[in-house]
């Protein structure tokens, strides 16, 4: 695969609507009511609206069947990562979204009009830092004074401040350049950045096609989760809360089966997406992410992040992570929880 076709299909990957959401700072507090349940006869005319990224829910969902006899319509629209995803929650735009574990967290700094219902996790083999395979720099410590490029408020911002604290580093002692994926990926191909903070399926795609290596994984530094955030207009709407609980279901279900039949999901997500089956198989071997409880340890480890982020000066106002949680969901979910540590 060229690199001029590789650079296109990280656009097409990172294609969206950019919607942007005037958002209040304030910490929201208030409990939500739960609305009536909708019998599902009566959810054929609704039309739930979700938030994607390229290969993610609505591959997932198609891939495991999940998207068949569905009582209800569902929209996809696909943005460039998760913090666009968090904002058009907010404007009323989408009704659900998966994202990775740092976007609530910005969300939630915003007063984000958005709760997270549901929640998934993985080992977060799939984030890195990658660096020029012919690169003097070998650890973290090293990236002081070097340029690195990261989304602004995805999970790999958050890895990337985590390992910073880690190496005694803080943003101020690297050059800090905000890219989306498609511009990273060309900028550290073109040597305009020293490093790369970035997730799969990124990740898997610049292995496979640029000179590079891994400078760290987040393994054991990052804590792995993803969510299931839901609009709070979304929540309070009975027809679409009815709907919110099947689809959030119907997720949890899709990754099981994708673990459970993992040769077979390695071929529909690189058909879905476009790219080479074992880069496919690469990118979801280590970040398949399987639902969890939002429990009090989820919770505490999503506050310190928030406080990282808070201390770092990423974010003006630290959210309390736990005023942004809805478990509403949780008694339909627990059946499908991974509970392997």
């Amino acid at each position: 695969m060229t690199h001029s076709r590789i650079s296109r299909l990280l656009s097409v990957l990172a294609a969206g609507a950019l919607l942007t959401a005037c958002v209040s700072s304030r910490d929201a507090k208030d409990e939500l009511a739960v609305p009536q349940t909708v019998p599902v006869s009566d959810l054929s005319g609704l039309t739930l609206q979700v938030g994607d990224q390229k290969g993610g829910t609505e591959a997932l969902l198609r891939a495991a069947g999940e998207l068949d006899n569905v009582p209800y319509k569902v929209q996809f629209s696909t943005f460039t990562s998760g913090p666009p995803q968090v904002e058009a929650a907010t404007a009323g735009k989408i009704d659900f979204a998966v994202t990775g574990n740092t976007p609530p967290v910005f969300g939630a700094a915003a007063g984000a009009k958005i709760r997270v219902i549901a929640a998934y996790s993985n080992d977060a083999g799939g984030d890195q830092i990658l660096i020029p395979a012919d690169s003097p720099v070998h650890s973290v410590a090293e990236l002081r004074g070097k340029k690195v490029v990261v989304g602004k408020g995805s999970s790999a911002h958050g890895h990337l401040l985590l390992q910073l604290q880690k190496a005694g580093l803080t943003v101020k002692d690297i050059q800090l350049v905000f890219l989306q994926p498609a511009d990273a990926f060309t900028a550290l191909s073109q040597g305009q950045a020293d490093a790369w903070a970035i997730w799969d399926p990124y990740t898997a795609l610049a292995q496979n096609q640029l000179k590079v290596r891994t400078l760290v994984t987040a393994q054991g530094v990052t804590n792995g989760y993803g969510f299931g955030i839901a609009s709070v207009a979304a929540l309070q709407d009975a027809k679409r809360n009815s709907a919110l609980a099947d689809l959030v279901q119907r997720v949890a279900r899709a990754s099981r089966w994708a673990k459970d039949h993992p040769d077979q999901w390695y071929q529909k997500y690189a058909a879905a997406i476009g790219i080479d089956p074992q880069v496919a198989r690469v990118a979801q071997s280590r970040s398949l992410r399987l639902a969890i409880p939002i429990n009090d340890a989820v919770i505490a480890s999503e506050q310190q992040l928030a406080d990282v982020f808070e201390q770092s000066g990423q974010i003006e106002h630290k959210p309390t992570f736990s005023h942004f949680v809805d478990n509403r969901f949780g008694d339909q979910l627990s059946q499908f929880w991974n509970t392997e540590k």
